[in-house]
């Protein structure tokens, strides 16, 4: 799998922002994934080193449309965290 396959975007909410401060970096990674391969694709594609993985799975959340109901996407999430001398990522900085 690409590191690109592995990462499918960061999340960005007020709970991950306030993490970002401790080099905790919050992503939405695929559900086939495990720790070593997320802490390869981040390194790779942000080119800093990663010190820990932390991997949860979301379960998808039931939905009504009228009377039909389903559930939305069950998704992955991981925290990573950078070690202390690596760079921030550029990306989350915007």
């Amino acid at each position: 799998m690409d590191a690109r396959d592995v990462l499918k975007r960061p999340v960005i909410t007020e709970r991950s922002a306030q993490a970002m401060e401790e080099k905790k970096y919050t992503f939405d990674v695929d559900v086939r994934a495990n720790k070593t391969q997320v802490k390869q694709a981040v390194e790779e594609v942000f080119g800093v080193k990663v010190e820990k993985v932390n991997i949860m799975n979301v379960k998808g959340k039931f939905k009504r449309m009228g009377r039909f109901g389903g559930y939305t996407n069950k998704r992955r999430k991981a925290i990573v965290k950078l070690t202390a001398d690596s760079k921030d990522i550029e990306l989350f900085e915007a």
